[in-house]
């Protein structure tokens, strides 16, 4: 499993996909469409995701897991919907601006 610590850079093996860890440290099972993900440039590509990891990734977004203690921004999109372990990541929502009147 590799080191999650924040400005460590990840290559999915299976799309296009490249994040960069935003939060989080210590070792951890992130996953791209399934598969784990390699330290960029010893990405080897080639595959397909997986149908139940296939969502897909979106360039500037921040996934986070569910208790939020994991937050990756993607640098470069892919087919391949990010994970760790067997769970999902979700795509974190903006906060809201406060209103000035």
């Amino acid at each position: 499993m590799p080191e999650l610590k924040p400005g460590s850079r990840f290559a999915s093996d299976v799309c296009t996909t490249e994040v960069i860890v935003v939060k989080g440290a210590g070792e951890a099972d992130l996953r791209c469409g399934g598969a784990p993900m390699a330290s960029a440039g010893a990405a080897s590509g080639g595959g397909t995701p997986s149908p139940d990891a296939a969502g897909g990734t979106l360039m500037g977004k921040r996934y986070v897991d569910a208790d939020e203690t994991i937050e990756v921004l993607c640098t470069k999109p892919g087919d391949g919907s990010l994970g760790l372990g067997d769970a999902l990541l979700e795509l974190k929502e903006a906060k809201p601006l406060p209103a000035s009147d």
